[in-house]
Order: structure tokens, then C-alpha cells, then sequence
């Protein structure tokens, strides 16, 4: 399925940010994979886990597997296994992602860098709350669509949570992707990842948060409809903002990145949509932005 493809290429950019971090803060972190299906990708995560073999000398990175499988899963990650330095400890624990809590505890996962998949379901409290005992902690979940998780996540303990789903060209259901962090720069980084990923997957997305729920090619500077209807519905709901809020707003409440705010702003300003205070200059951060036309645009209305 070409979601998996891009799902796949999501953790590993998201494991190259993490572990290094990881190891930075802390002498200890783990990275737990939890399954409800094929746990297709935990043979791709121990691989980028062994390209940091040299970072992770004096650390101590548990990796937890929790899945079905049986023997046959063992075997298949113990030829990787076998490349990994004495630091990192691969458990693979048979189950499904309701036995997160009880194997985390297990694992002491608590109180360090921890980063958790939840793949192929929507976790229950108790399975995010357990998710949320890192520091810092991040989670990033996929299941079927169409679903929310933002208010789960955020009332789990992850006050930056972003969420897109994943529409396959062939027909095939779509998926959602969410992830919870408590870090700006961790979410920057997986806002990156969205638009970097490979765009040739057969995969477009569409933001929950977008009422007309149109799809978007991934690319590098996608498409900035949804963005002009979101940022308009903010300016509405909230009156005049400041550039940097409407940039705090797009990283945080949509999919899309904060630096593809400014190039939206300035098409709706052009468009005489909106007004801004300084009329004139760089549409630098402290810029007030409000909605309706700029004084000349209704006088020649």
C-alpha cells in the first residue's frame, strides 16, 4: 500500500531527528514500537538505530517491539539486532498496543527520552498516558481514517499535537497520521518531514482541520489553499493578530509549516483580503495582520 511507503519514510526522518536529541539529553532513552498489524517498520527503525552506533557509545537506548508474530518476528530483527552496539537492548514483547502501559513501566521508560509508534489503531488513555510519561516525551500514532486525535493527545499530556490524513491515489482507505510532542522543535521537524517526503508515493494529504477537506499534493511549497481558508477562519474567530501569532497558529493548528504562512499572507493581501498595520515594509513578525480590505481598497470599492 503506498501509505505504508510514506509512513516508513516518516519514522525514519523522524528517528534521525530524535536520537540524537535523545542521547544528548540523557544516558538513557527508550523508543517503543507498538503494533496492531504487520509490524513492517520496526525492522526499518532498529536499521537507523544502528547508523548511530558511534553516538550512542556510554548511552543506554532500550528498544521495545510490541507485537505479534511470534518466533518468526524474533528471528527477522535479530539479523539486524546482531549489528547494533552493546548500548542498545531490543525486547520484543508478543502483544498488541494495549499492553504499552504495563510493558513501558516494566522497561522504566519513565523520566527519560522516550519516543513511541502506535501503529494501525487508536490508542486508548490509559495506552497514550503511558506514552506521555517521557521527558520528554513524543508519540507518533497512525489508524484508520477518518478519526481526530488532537484532543486526546493534548489532554494525554502533549501540548503539540499536528494530524494529516494520508489519501492514497489508487482508492485505497485512507489513513490518519498524528503526532504529539511537547518540543517546538521536534514538531518544526516533522512539519518538514510531511513536505519532504516522497512525493511520487501515490499519496496526498488532507488536513482534518480544513472544513472543505480538499487534498494536497506533497511538495515542497504545497498548494496554499487550505491555509488561506484556516488563517482566515483565525482572524475571524480572533480578530486582528501579529504575524508571529499567525505563524505560532499555521505550526500548531494545521499541517501545514509556519514559513508557509508569510507566502499565504501575502497572497490574501494582495487580493485585498485583509489589511495590515504597517501598510507598507517587510511582512516582518511584529506586523498586525486583520481582516477586510485595506482603507484605499474600500474607498475605490
Amino acid at each position: 500500500m503506498s501509505t505504508d511507503a510514506v509512513l516508513r519514510e516518516l519514522l525514519v526522518r523522524q528517528l534521525d531527528h530524535w536520537l540524537p536529541g535523545a542521547m544528548h539529553r540523557s544516558r538513557r532513552a527508550t523508543l517503543a514500537l507498538a503494533y496492531a498489524g504487520d509490524p513492517g517498520t520496526a525492522e526499518t527503525a532498529l536499521r537507523v538505530v544502528a547508523e548511530f552506533a558511534d553516538r550512542l557509545r556510554g548511552r543506554r537506548l532500550t528498544v521495545l517491539v510490541l507485537a505479534g508474530g511470534g518466533p518468526e518476528l524474533t528471528a527477522r530483527l535479530g539479523a539486524v539486532e546482531a549489528t547494533l552496539p552493546a548500548d542498545v537492548a531490543v525486547h520484543v514483547v508478543p502483544g498488541d498496543p494495549s499492553r504499552l502501559p504495563v510493558t513501558l513501566k516494566a522497561a522504566g521508560a519513565a523520566g527519560a527520552p522516550l519516543l513511541t509508534l502506535v501503529d494501525g489503531v487508536l490508542p486508548d488513555p490509559a495506552v497514550l498516558a503511558a506514552a506521555a510519561g517521557g521527558r520528554p516525551a513524543e508519540l507518533l500514532v497512525t489508524c484508520p481514517a477518518p478519526a481526530t486525535l488532537r484532543p486526546a493527545l493534548t489532554a494525554a499530556g502533549f501540548p503539540l499535537v499536528t494530524e494529516v490524513e494520508l489519501v492514497p491515489a489508487d482508492g485505497s482507505p485512507a489513513r490518519l497520521l498524528a503526532f504529539g510532542t511537547g518540543l517546538d522543535k521536534s514538531l518544526e521537524a516533522f512539519k518538514d518531514a510531511l513536505w519532504e517526503a516522497d512525493e511520487f508515493a501515490g499519496v496526498r494529504y488532507r488536513d482534518p482541520a480544513d472544513p472543505a477537506g480538499g487534498l494536497l499534493e506533497i511538495a515542497l511549497h504545497p498548494e496554499p489553499g487550505p491555509l488561506r481558508r484556516e488563517l482566515l477562519a483565525e482572524l475571524d474567530r480572533s480578530g486582528p493578530r501579529t504575524v508571529t501569532e499567525l505563524r505560532r497558529h499555521t505550526l500548531t493548528a494545521t499541517v501545514y509549516r509556519a514559513a508557509d504562512t508569510v507566502r499565504t499572507l501575502d497572497t490574501l493581501l494582495q487580493a485585498g483580503v485583509l489589511r495590515r498595520d504597517p501598510e507598507h515594509g517587510r511582512l516582518g513578525g511584529d506586523v498586525t495582520i486583520s481582516p477586510g480590505p485595506a482603507p484605499d481598497a474600500r474607498s475605490t470599492a
